[in-house]
C-alpha cells in the first residue's frame, strides 16, 4: 500500500512539519478473545500482541491487554481493562533503552450491516502513563512517567469471499488522536491500514493474516514512520457474548 503514504502525508500537511521520515518492516503476531462468564451479557477479553522489528528478527513491542466486556444488545457492547505496553529499541532512529507504558482502557463498539456487508466502528480511549527517560551515570534509564490521553477510531468490515463464508477479505482502518495538557507537536498519533485473507476455523475461532501499514507521527512531531507490516491474528469470540 504505498499508495497510501502519500495521501496521509497531504492530508496532515497543513498541521505539521515533517522532517524526517523513516520506513520499518515489521511483524506482529496477536491474539484477541472474548470470552463470557456466566451471566452471557458479560465477558473477559483477553489480548496479547507480539510485535517484532525487521520482519521479526527483534523485538519492537509486547502488548498484554486484559478487560471486562458488557453486551448492552445484539449490536453495542462496551468494555474496560488496563493494558501493559514494553517499547523497544528498533528501526533506523531506536529509542535508547526499552520504555514502559502503563494504560487504562475503555470503549464502544457497534455493529451494523450496510451495503450488503458487516460493519464494526470502535470508538477507544486509553490514559496513558508513559516511562520518561534520563541519562544517569551513562545509562538511559527511566526515571518518571508522563501521563497522555488518546482517542482511536476504527471502522471494519468483511467481504465473504466464498458461500458459505468461511473465506473472506478483511479491511478495516484505525485512526489515533492524542490530547491534553502534556501534549506538544503530534496531536495526530498514527493510522493504521490493514487488508489480509480471514479464514474461519469454525464457529468461535478466525484466522486473519495481512498487511497493515502503519504511518506514525513520534512525540515532538518531527519524525515520521512508515512502517510495512506483515500482521497475523488469531481471534476467538465464543457464543454468550452478545
Amino acid at each position: 500500500m504505498s499508495w497510501f503514504r502519500p495521501i496521509v502525508l497531504m492530508a496532515v500537511a497543513g498541521l505539521v512539519h515533517a522532517e524526517t521520515h523513516v520506513s520499518n518492516r515489521n511483524l506482529w503476531i496477536n491474539y484477541v478473545g472474548d470470552h463470557p462468564l456466566e451471566n452471557p451479557r458479560w465477558g473477559v477479553h483477553l489480548e496479547t500482541q507480539i510485535r517484532r522489528s525487521d520482519f521479526g528478527g527483534a523485538w519492537q513491542q509486547l502488548l498484554l491487554r486484559p478487560g471486562l466486556n458488557y453486551a448492552i444488545n445484539r449490536t453495542v457492547s462496551v468494555s474496560a481493562g488496563y493494558a501493559w505496553v514494553e517499547t523497544h529499541p528498533y528501526g533506523d532512529l531506536p529509542l535508547p533503552t526499552e520504555v514502559p507504558e502503563n494504560r487504562a482502557w475503555e470503549q464502544a463498539l457497534f455493529r451494523q450491516q450496510a451495503l450488503g456487508l458487516d460493519w464494526i466502528h470502535r470508538v477507544r480511549l486509553e490514559q496513558r502513563f508513559l516511562g520518561q527517560i534520563s541519562v544517569q551515570d551513562g545509562q538511559a534509564v527511566v526515571d518518571g512517567w508522563r501521563y497522555e490521553n488518546r482517542f482511536r477510531y476504527l471502522l471494519r468490515t468483511s467481504v465473504p469471499l466464498s458461500g458459505d463464508r468461511r473465506w473472506y477479505l478483511a479491511l478495516w482502518d484505525e485512526v489515533f488522536v492524542n490530547f491534553g495538557a502534556n501534549v506538544s507537536g503530534n496531536h495526530f498519533d498514527q493510522n493504521r491500514i490493514f487488508l489480509g485473507l480471514g479464514w474461519r476455523i469454525n464457529d468461535v475461532t478466525r484466522l486473519e493474516t495481512g498487511f497493515l501499514e502503519q504511518t506514525l507521527q513520534r512525540r515532538g512531531g518531527t519524525v515520521w514512520e512508515f512502517n510495512q507490516t506483515l500482521a497475523i491474528w488469531l481471534l476467538s469470540q465464543w457464543p454468550g457474548r452478545q
